[in-house]
């Protein structure tokens, strides 16, 4: 298991790193539908000196239907050569929100292989607070080779679930907000139901940040307990879409843990199918 701090680089070492050989940066900003902001053209308008922009809205199997789905390793190794990055190279990632959609990039690339990819801690605007930097306008990088290796076991599906579910060994951990979970509150995407999968827990992703920054693996510990949530057993993660479950995967690999696998369709591929079971209230 990794260490915990490897997951994360500071913005004062990447002020001093920026553009070094061997280097890649990409800004994975992205935001719920009803935030009504526009990732690409914030980029556009100021970013990190360097940094490509990874649309996880392209990036991704457009064929399902459903948001941003992982891609399969062919089209993946082709974004990432076209974005400039290579095998062997680091690779930090940070989104405009501090902690949103960067782990969402980060477990992407770890799942397709990449030993060498961190997070920047607070991202953008910590960058920008403490002065450092920006460029606008579009970046073209020298293409790169770049081999993906999908690991198949980090990627759960509805049969999966099902099947976690049945045999009571392993946990589903939701992480969108409490009244998302308990179908008080309506979804943000058309077509969609409100409710959770029976069965599953709640942890909302806000409980592990603390403005904007991932709190301290103690924390962490401490709100998954508080969850319900057996760290001992193994844990699937889902949300809405696939983006904030990568949070929570995240905040258990600073405690030294790692979940077993994620949700990639999440509420959104459950919470459309009529023919799937739904349950609301809390867990």
């Amino acid at each position: 298991m990794p260490e915990a701090a490897s997951a994360f680089v500071t913005t004062q070492w990447l002020a001093s790193q920026a553009g070094m050989p061997g280097m890649a940066i990409l800004d994975a900003s992205w935001y719920l539908p009803d935030a009504k902001r526009d990732p690409k053209a914030e980029f556009l308008a100021g970013h990190i000196p360097g940094a490509a922009f990874f649309d996880i809205n392209e990036i991704a199997d457009l064929s399902t239907g459903l948001p941003h789905m992982m891609p399969d390793p062919v089209a993946f190794s082709s974004a990432m050569r076209r974005l400039g990055v290579g095998d062997g190279m680091k690779i930090v990632v940070y989104d405009g929100s501090g902690l949103f959609s960067a782990p969402r990039v980060w477990w992407m690339l770890k799942t397709f292989g990449v030993a060498d990819v961190a997070i920047l801690e607070g991202g953008l605007p910590k960058w920008k607070a403490e002065g450092h930097p920006l460029e606008d306008g579009p970046v073209t990088r020298q293409t790169r080779h770049f081999t993906a290796r999908l690991n198949h076991g980090a990627i759960a599906n509805v049969s999966t679930i099902t099947e976690a579910l049945a045999s009571q060994r392993t946990q589903v951990v939701d992480a969108r907000p409490a009244l998302r979970f308990a179908g008080a509150a309506a979804e943000p995407r058309p077509g969609v139901r409100a409710g959770h999968i029976p069965g599953s827990l709640n942890l909302p992703f806000s409980e592990v940040i603390a403005d904007g920054v991932l709190k301290s693996p103690e924390d962490v510990e401490k709100a998954f307990r508080n969850a319900g949530i057996d760290l001992d057993k193994p844990i699937i993660t889902s949300c809405g879409s696939g983006v904030s479950a990568a949070i929570l995967a995240l905040a258990l690999q600073t405690t030294g843990r790692s979940i077993a696998s994620l949700y990639d369709g999440s509420w959104a591929e459950w919470g459309s199918n009529p023919d799937l079971p739904l349950a609301t209230g809390p867990a």
